[in-house]
Order: structure tokens, then C-alpha cells, then sequence
């Protein structure tokens, strides 16, 4: 058959585009490509066993194949929005090269394969050919990947582009105008993909591995010019029509702006002790993990935030602790999305005043047991310390006073101005929750009080939770001052230096030189030596005598000064659990970061600049390709639990110096 003109976009200029036939070998590397392992091949739908790159907010995220696949294309998508995420495809993107004549498919080599901040690649020569697919993302919903193709030579080709998705039972797929619609039997969710270009130049097949497109008759390609085609993924609710073409020079100028943000936001990534280059991937690598985890206002959910970790299949929501630590390390990266962090949870806000633990794309599924510690106010201070944003402060303002202030109304049982960990269904599970450290062993001997109609306490006043609403008074003193209002301000500040004295003869035991949760009636100390005994110091009310006990232990090897330092329960405590102890012995990044401001507030720079180049060089893969895991053990660096985790990112980014 004698070649046609074909009217499929021909995109002959961009970025992207391949400066000759195998000119793709020689273009730079970038200087933070594979800071994470972004390959694997899905087994099953449920699989979670490698890396995945999601950007932009976008539910539905790809891979690249593992090492061996050499195949064209990319793994995936995963689809994060149906039940608790699963693949929908193996395989998207991969091209099949046959000469016009027919016969056998041209095989290609891969030459190289790489995750890039803000895209994946893969580039392929063979038989005077190049081939390069480069996937990034246009915006929440879609998905672009460019596929460049190069000659050495005049030569007449028939191209065609394939899918291979993953069918479970119920699920759909069909033709609908030039592109496939892959519809899913649990969700309302549709998954489009074409070709962007002119259907009437487009064949849409199936076979019995899944969809293909192709023109309609051999492509010409001239020597030395690229052809490039478009092809879009598109992840769309039920009632959103499918998007017009968007222009994908454009989109990825767009994309490159964006990274190029976060990435001189970490530029100055550094720590005394570890080289900076070190330092800068494992920004990078942070920044990369909270970005993975950004998800779109979608469902319920009506403002964008960030998952805890995609690798886990509990963590489909946002979670209010978490949230809060999110929004303070993003509003120094993209502040944008760390108001909208803290907004998705406010959403929700009950009319007494309570945040929700955490909220879901179905709201039905939202957790009101309990709420999580008080640092909104601590979160919205950093972003308008990052940004000057008055008027985000005064979005919010009412909204932490009413919060602050439920505290005091809900979970004070003895109303003596210190609260307690409680619930709103009277059971010690939710209660333990509320504190962040589920099973942390300073709850063990712990009862419920009820305080009135869905309102129970700990029969503990916690210290830790009692320095985080000291800082939250001063917090909201000083977005106070932000708004103007003067005599709110001052207020805040009375009621901080009241609270100071009340926590420092309640908890602080000088003997030990520790601070302690308290009984309720008999003042008891609950003698644990946990990361919770030097929140004090974080929230800056030890006295300078008080704060050396503390810091004495903090450094002690034998105690908080492990190899990977700073864990939440004390190496020589006989509970001491530092691999499935959960928080029972595992290091949490977010204590640890504590732990270090706790230090550096208090006149040991030097140390807490030790401490944390041990935290960065002591976490097994972490300077190299291993993602940032949700705890660690700290007597080996090992990380366990759910892989990709926001919060471990949040808090290196701060340990890094960015915004500190």
C-alpha cells in the first residue's frame, strides 16, 4: 500500500524533540534522575511492591517496567480512587514498528530508562531507528506521553500504539469516538485514552491483550525528522465530560516551571557533616514523595492535600496530623497546595470546634472517634511565615480558635487547664489514636473518664499534648498580631504564660530529669521515657535547668542516642521494640525533627547537627535509590512499614534546612 498523508498532530519542534536519529544517546542526565526506584511490573491488580510516579494531584499513576521488560511503554496505570487503588493496566504506551511491507515487528533496544522529577523516560534504538516516550503529566486528570520517533534513513513505517489493561470482574472496556473508555464495576470512575489528533485518521482494535491504535495506512518519515505523536490518559469522574486536546508543548513547559520551583525551594539543602550534593537528592527525593502523594480535590474531599503514603492500602484520605506537618514543610516548596492541605481538612469541621482524624473521598467513611494533636496553628504560621499570606490567616483564624478551644472544652476533665487524650465513643483504641502514637507504651495502664455526651478522657494528662496547645496559644498570638487584632494577641500570650506554669509543676520530674505524662487526682507520673518527654523543649517551656536533664538523656547511647538517633521509646526500656514496636521503640521522623529543634532552641547546635547527619546517613538506602519509609529501626536504619511516607518528607526537609 502506497503511503497517505496522515493528519494525526505532528508536533516537529518542543523541548522534547531529537536533535538526529540517535542523537537521544547524547543528551544530558539530569543531576537528580532515579533518586528513587520508579520501576516494576505489576503481578496483579493489587500489587504495591515497587514505586509509582504520581504528580499534579492526579489519582491514576505509572511505573516504569522493571529491570528485564524491555518492551516499550510504561506500567500502569494505578488507579488510586477505586476502592483502596488498584492497577487497571500492565502495560500503556508501548509502540509496535513494522515495516510497510508487513511482516515481523521491528525490535528495538532500550538504551535507557529514567524517572526525572516531574517525568519518566524511556529511549530505544535499533534498526536505524530511535525511539523516545517521554510521560508527564498536563494536570490532575491527565496523563500525556510524547512518543518520538526518528529515521537515519527515508523509510516507510506502519506504527500502532497498545494498551494492556487489567479487567476485573465487571469491568468495561469500549470504543467511544476514536479513543477507549475503560469503565470499572465498583466505581463511577472512567479511564479515556487516545491519540491526540483527528479520529478519522485513527484505528481503534482489540485483541485479546487489549486496545491498540494505528493510522490508517503507513506513515513516510523523512531522514533525520521526528515524528511525534500525543497519546492522553485521561482518569475522569462520571459526570466530566472527556477534555479537548491540550496542548502538550505547552503543558510541558508547564510541568518543567512547576519542578523547577520545588527544585530551587531545595537548593540549599544542607547539613554539616554530609556532602551537599547527598543532601540535595535526598531533597529532592522528599519533595518527590510528597508531590507522589498530592492528590486533587476529588469525591468529598473539596480541596487538594496530601495521602499519607500511596504504597499502603489504609491510607486512601487525608489525615489531620499528618496534614498539619505536610502544610509546614510544603509552604516552603508549594504553597499552594499546603493551604489547600490544611483547608481539606477544615472543610469538615464540626460545630463545637473538633477536626476530624481524617476524611475520605466518601465522606461516610470520615473518622470522628477521635481528632489528632494540635499543631493547625503551628502549620498556618510556617505557610504565612513562607508566604506573607494575611488573607489565608484570616480564612482561618476562627476556624483554630474554635479548634484550639474545643480542646479545652472536650478533653479537660478535671478543668485545671491541662488536657487529656480522649475519644468521642469512650474507647481507649480511639483515645490512644488521638495522641498520633497508637500504642505507645505510656498508655498501657491507661482508663476512660467521660466528660459529658461524646466527650471521654485518658484518666492522663499527656505532656506532649499540653506543649503542643502552649505553642498553639503563642501561634495564634502571633496570627493574631497578622489580623491586627492586639488585644486577642496579648490575650493568647497570658494564657501561654499560665499554661507554662501549670505544665512545668505537672509534669517535669527533677529527679529524673525527664517530663512525664500525670495521673488525674494523683498527680502520678507515668515514668515512660518516651520522644514525648522533650516535646517541652520543642515547644520552648523547660527552664534551662530542666532542658539539661532532658538533653543529658537525649544524648546518652545508651538511651535516645542510637546509631539512627532519637526513637520514641528508650533503647534500655525493657518494652523496647525497635522493629515491630510501631511507636514502641521505632524511630518517627517527625519526633526526631522534634527532637533536634528541641536541641538546637536550647543552645546544642553542634549536636543537633550530628544527630541529624545520622538521621540522613544512618537510614539504610536513604542517599541512595530506597524510599522514605514510615519508621525506622533505630538501632540499624532499617525502614519499616508503609514505604513513600509524607510525613518522614516533611520532616527531612526541615532536618535539610529548608525553611528552618
Amino acid at each position: 500500500m502506497a503511503p497517505t498523508p496522515v493528519r494525526l498532530r505532528l508536533l516537529l519542534a518542543g523541548a522534547l524533540v531529537l536533535a538526529g536519529p540517535f542523537a537521544s544517546a547524547a543528551q544530558p542526565v539530569d543531576p537528580y534522575a532515579d533518586v528513587l526506584d520508579l520501576r516494576g511490573t505489576p503481578a496483579k491488580a493489587g500489587d504495591r511492591g515497587f514505586n509509582i510516579f504520581f504528580d499534579a494531584g492526579a489519582w491514576h499513576g505509572y511505573s516504569l517496567p522493571a529491570v528485564g521488560d524491555a518492551g516499550s511503554g510504561f506500567s500502569g496505570p494505578f488507579v488510586h480512587s477505586v476502592g483502596p487503588g488498584r492497577w487497571a493496566g500492565r502495560r500503556f504506551a508501548r509502540v509496535v514498528l513494522k515495516d510497510a511491507g508487513g511482516g515481523d515487528a521491528i525490535m528495538l533496544r532500550e538504551v535507557a530508562s529514567r524517572a526525572a522529577p516531574g517525568y519518566l523516560e524511556r529511549r530505544f534504538e535499533g534498526d536505524g531507528l530511535a525511539l523516545r516516550q517521554t510521560l508527564f503529566f498536563a494536570d490532575a486528570r491527565r496523563a500525556l506521553v510524547r512518543i518520538e520517533l526518528v529515521a537515519d534513513a527515508a523509510r516507510t513505517l506502519a506504527v500502532a500504539v497498545e494498551g494492556e489493561p487489567i479487567l476485573a470482574d465487571g469491568d468495561r472496556l469500549a470504543p467511544d469516538s476514536g479513543a477507549w473508555v475503560q469503565t470499572f464495576a465498583d466505581s463511577r470512575e472512567r479511564l479515556r485514552t487516545r491519540l491526540q489528533g483527528d479520529a478519522g485518521d485513527l484505528r481503534a482494535t482489540r485483541d485479546a491483550r487489549g486496545y491498540r491504535f494505528a493510522a490508517d495506512a503507513p506513515l513516510r518519515l523523512q531522514a533525520g525528522q521526528p515524528l511525534t505523536l500525543v497519546l492522553e490518559q485521561a482518569l475522569l469522574p462520571a459526570a466530566q465530560a472527556a477534555p479537548a486536546d491540550v496542548d502538550a508543548d505547552a503543558a510541558w513547559q508547564a510541568n518543567r516551571a512547576r519542578w523547577d520551583g520545588y527544585l530551587r525551594a531545595v537548593a540549599s539543602a544542607h547539613v554539616d557533616g554530609v556532602p551537599d550534593e547527598t543532601a540535595r537528592r535526598i531533597a529532592v527525593k522528599a519533595v518527590e514523595t510528597l508531590i507522589g502523594n498530592w492528590r486533587s480535590a476529588r469525591g468529598d474531599l473539596r480541596h487538594d492535600g496530601v495521602i499519607p503514603s500511596y504504597s499502603a492500602d489504609y491510607f486512601n484520605g487525608f489525615w489531620a496530623w499528618d496534614s498539619w506537618k505536610h502544610a509546614a514543610a510544603l509552604a516552603h516548596v508549594a504553597p499552594d497546595l499546603a493551604r489547600d492541605q490544611m483547608r481539606a481538612m477544615f472543610d469538615f469541621q464540626s460545630a463545637n470546634g473538633m477536626v476530624a482524624d481524617s476524611v475520605y473521598l466518601d465522606a461516610k467513611e470520615n473518622n470522628w472517634r477521635n481528632t489528632k494533636p494540635p499543631l493547625a496553628a503551628w502549620a498556618t504560621l510556617e505557610i504565612h511565615r513562607a508566604t506573607g499570606d494575611a488573607a489565608f490567616v484570616a480564612e482561618l483564624y476562627d476556624k483554630l480558635v474554635r479548634y484550639h478551644r474545643w480542646w479545652f472544652a472536650e478533653r479537660d476533665h478535671d478543668r485545671n487547664g491541662l488536657a487529656e487524650f480522649g475519644a468521642t465513643d469512650g474507647t481507649r483504641i480511639a483515645a490512644a489514636w488521638e495522641s498520633g502514637m497508637d500504642n505507645a507504651v505510656r498508655f498501657d495502664g491507661a482508663k476512660m473518664l467521660a466528660n459529658g455526651k461524646g466527650a471521654w478522657s485518658l484518666d492522663q494528662e499527656s505532656v506532649d499534648l499540653n506543649a503542643y496547645l502552649y505553642r498553639e496559644k503563642l501561634d495564634l498570638a502571633e496570627l493574631a498580631d497578622v489580623l491586627g487584632k492586639r488585644d486577642e494577641a496579648a490575650a493568647w500570650r497570658r494564657d501561654a504564660e499560665a499554661m507554662k506554669a501549670r505544665i512545668g509543676n505537672r509534669f517535669f520530674d527533677a529527679a529524673a530529669g525527664w517530663f512525664f505524662d500525670a495521673r488525674l487526682g494523683s498527680g502520678e507520673h507515668v515514668r515512660v521515657f518516651g520522644s514525648e518527654g522533650w516535646t517541652p523543649l520543642w515547644a520552648g517551656i523547660a527552664s534551662e535547668v530542666e532542658a539539661r536533664g532532658v538533653i543529658a538523656t537525649m544524648l546518652d547511647p545508651k538511651r535516645f542516642a542510637t546509631p539512627m538517633p532519637l526513637p520514641t521509646l528508650a533503647a534500655d526500656d525493657p518494652r523496647f521494640s525497635p522493629v515491630k514496636g510501631y511507636w514502641r521503640g521505632p524511630l518517627w521522623l517527625d519526633q526526631a525533627r522534634f527532637g533536634v529543634e528541641a536541641l538546637r532552641r536550647y543552645g546544642h547546635a553542634a549536636d543537633a547537627d550530628a544527630l541529624t547527619a545520622r538521621l540522613l546517613l544512618q537510614a539504610d538506602g536513604l542517599d541512595a535509590q530506597a524510599p522514605m519509609y514510615e519508621n525506622y529501626d533505630p538501632t540499624t536504619g532499617k525502614g519499616y512499614q508503609a514505604r513513600n511516607f509524607s510525613w518522614s518528607a516533611a520532616s527531612y526537609l526541615w532536618l535539610l534546612g529548608i525553611g528552618r
